[in-house]
């Protein structure tokens, strides 16, 4: 059975870009990733559950190869990508509070009410 799943925008346009490339459709691009994903995982090039225990602070990041040090990387620099519950409370609390919420490029702070970026 056909199953629904969100995914980011900047996910989708990397999915729509290289299924257009290989003559995929999305859900067959999907399916590609995901079985070399797990073939990888599976593989003897890496330990995935070191990378794991890296990613939980269990192993020091100096203590894995070439390719699991890449492979944490990825996915170190995905989670810091993404706020955690308490940052986005604090940032919320400042919105509402008409406090700064960020920085623009050019180093200025930024104020945010609403959905409205000032």
């Amino acid at each position: 059975m056909a199953q629904s799943v969100k995914l980011a925008d900047d996910i989708m346009a990397l999915v729509r870009r290289e299924a257009d490339l290989h003559s995929r459709s999305v859900a067959g691009q999907l399916t590609h990733w995901i079985k070399i994903g797990r073939a990888i995982e599976r593989s003897g090039n890496f330990n995935y559950a070191r990378i794991t225990a890296a990613l939980e602070a269990g192993l020091d990041t100096t203590e894995l190869g070439e390719e699991e040090e890449a492979a944490w990387l990825d996915e170190f620099t995905a989670k810091m990508a993404e706020p955690s519950t308490a940052e986005a409370a604090f940032f919320e609390k400042r919105k509402m509070l008409g406090k700064g919420v960020g920085l623009d490029a050019g180093g200025n702070l930024v104020y945010q009410k609403g959905d409205a970026v000032e």
